[in-house]
Order: C-alpha cells, then structure tokens, then sequence
C-alpha cells in the first residue's frame, strides 16, 4: 500500500519540492538585495503552503496519521501556551506578530509548526535499524537544530522575543525533551510517509535560516 501511495504521489511530491527551494531561494536573494520587509510578512504564507504540502503529500489522509498530526499540534501547543504564560519551561518570552492569528497569546502556526517538524523528523528516522528509543534522540535532535538557527534570528523576524534578546539555555533543553516525548510517540505509529519530501523540507528550512544568519 505504501509503495502504491508513493508511485500516486512522486510527480506531486516533486513539484512541492521544487515550489519549497524556490520559495527559500527567493526569500533569501529578495533579503540580500535589500527588500528583506516584503518578504519577512510573508513568512507565515510559507508556512501555511509547506503544511498543505505536508498533508497532500504524507499524505495526512489516515485517521491514525490525523490522530498523531493532532496529537504533535496539541502538545506543542499547549507547551508554548505554559513557556508564554509561566516562563519556566523555555524562559521569559512572548510572540510577535509575524505569524498570524495567536490563541492564549500562541500563534497556531506554532502548533502547525511542531505538528510538521515532527513528523518529517520521524519520517526521516524511521527506517533506521535501532530502537525506538534511539530513533526519537535522532529525531529530537533534528528539531533541536533547527530551533537552535532559528532563535538567533526571531526576533529580527518579528517571531518571537526572549527577555535579554537570546534564549536560555533551559529553551533548548525543554524543546528536546518536549521533541523526544512527541517522537516517542509517533515514530513507530504512522502510516504511510514520504522521506522525499521529508528530507528537502527539513533541508531548506536549514538551508533559508542558515543564509539569513549570514545576511545579517
């Protein structure tokens, strides 16, 4: 079934990918030639497509793949809503106003966006010959990275602000035991995936925030 689904899905899943790096890439040449406000608005847009990819492509069509897409959304979630309003699990932060509409002060896309790593990092651990145990350190630390490029360049997003301008270091330890919990529960439960387009989501999100860093 899976190989069938895959065979369905490949001329989609390449055309997402190609839309995926000409997004990145453009972000990142419209940044360096000086219209780096333009395209900083529309970050959340980016973020919305990749999720529809994401669910066309998984595919999130299953009601077990829905089940644990909700379930990674409602953990992030309800994370992000205890760091905002207690400030002990990833430090003193709010959200600014760069990615939509927030609910308890945490924008959706958050969610959305914990939803989404978390499965293309499961997805690209999956086959790995060791334990589940393993797989959901590798996973987490996937995640981890990314946030790491991601903090240091937030603020200057309009995506979120740390009290004193850099995360502690407890945001990122509270991110990758929140990463390994959430993949522990997912990573041997989903059906289907699609590691092709796992890979280039995760690689061009590094990829865009690691030119950004450099262009600031």
């Amino acid at each position: 079934m899976a190989k069938t689904i895959e065979r369905q899905i490949e001329p989609k899943t390449s055309l997402a990918i190609g839309l995926v790096w000409l997004f990145n890439i453009t972000a990142i040449i419209g940044i360096g030639l000086g219209h780096q406000e333009w395209f900083i608005e529309k970050t959340y847009v980016n973020m919305m497509l990749y999720t529809v990819f994401l669910i066309a492509l998984f595919p999130i069509n299953t009601s077990r793949n829905i089940f644990l897409f909700s379930l990674a959304f409602l953990i992030g979630m309800s994370s992000e809503w205890i760091g905002v309003h207690t400030s002990w699990l990833f430090g003193s932060y709010f959200y600014g106003e760069n990615l939509g509409v927030k609910l308890g002060g945490v924008p959706l896309l958050i969610g959305v966006n914990w939803a989404v790593l978390s499965l293309i990092s499961a997805d690209l651990v999956h086959k790995l010959n060791t334990s589940k145990y393993t797989k959901a350190l590798f996973a987490a630390s996937i995640m981890v990275g990314l946030d790491l490029f991601m903090e240091y360049s937030a603020a200057s997003l309009d995506f979120w602000y740390f009290e004193g301008g850099l995360a502690p270091l407890k945001n990122y330890l509270s991110w990758f035991a929140i990463a390994f919990v959430i993949q522990l529960l997912i990573n041997d439960s989903y059906s289907y995936g699609n590691r092709k387009f796992s890979l280039h989501l995760i690689l061009s999100q590094y990829a865009f925030f690691a030119a950004y860093l450099l262009l600031q």
